[in-house]
């Protein structure tokens, strides 16, 4: 009897442990539907004319709610220098190294950032030039960072790399969600980045990672190329070459 009975309730526990895996699968697999989105393009080819270009994500949610887009390019390190007058002229004195910086980075969301969600959560997910975490392992006290710190966000910012602009994130009805990405003439190249966040009650309860490349191609990637794999048998051409156009422009204004 005791034989008999155990086969149904390992049946039944068996039964029991796939439908609680399936309904957890289901629920996950919903919960992942909260947002969706996607890229327009996800090749942004640079070529000789190149002088800037949008890409457009757009994307859907699953009710009411905030959305945060973060764009991050290539990291590498970069060191900020401060200048100062001496004699009246003004050399360059202390100077950070910060570590694994973004070499681009935009935020875009669709009402002011600090209405979003709390500091801590936006530090969490790095959301802002404010939040932005730029480590270094140079000895410096905390004001003088915070000043070195400001001043890489600055010079990024006037090269048109870094940016901010809410209100940029526009919802067509409830669900349904776009928002145009510049990248300037001057964008690196590399694999960026675009994160996209589903923000209700102040937290983030759903996000998504979509990949994006930039490479140059044509004429101007073999040069680019050259450049960096001869780099001296590319300064010796380049040095003849203007001396040839030099030359030439004199010839000509010779004869006129």
């Amino acid at each position: 009897m005791r034989g008999r009975a155990a086969l149904p309730l390992a049946v039944l526990g068996a039964l029991f442990g796939t439908a609680l895996t399936v309904g957890l699968t289901f629920a996950l697999s919903a919960r992942a539907q909260q947002l969706v989105a996607d890229l327009s393009s996800h090749l942004i080819a640079i070529t000789t004319g190149f002088s800037g270009t949008e890409v457009v994500l757009f994307g859907s949610t699953d009710g009411q709610g905030d959305v945060a887009v973060v764009v991050t390019g290539p990291r590498s390190n970069v060191r900020v220098r401060r200048k100062d007058r001496t004699a009246g002229i003004w050399i360059n004195r202390e100077s950070v190294l910060f570590e694994q910086v973004p070499s681009y980075y935009v935020v875009a969301t669709n009402r002011r950032l600090e209405s979003l969600a709390p500091e801590s959560v936006l530090e969490r997910h790095q959301i802002g030039t404010a939040h932005l975490r730029l480590d270094t392992s140079d000895l410096v006290g905390p004001l003088a960072l915070g000043d070195f710190r400001e001043a890489l966000i600055r010079n990024k910012q006037r090269a048109g790399q870094y940016g901010l602009t809410h209100g940029q994130v526009t919802f067509l009805g409830e669900r349904l969600f776009r928002t145009n990405i510049y990248f300037p003439a001057n964008v690196p190249t590399g694999l960026y980045n675009v994160e996209v966040f589903l923000i209700r009650g102040g937290e983030v309860v759903s996000a998504q990672t979509t990949p994006l490349v930039v490479s140059k191609i044509g004429f101007s990637a073999e040069v680019f190329d050259f450049a960096r794999s001869q780099p001296l048998t590319y300064g010796v051409v380049a040095v003849i070459g203007a001396i040839a156009a030099g030359w030439l422009a004199g010839a000509m204004f010779r004869r006129v």
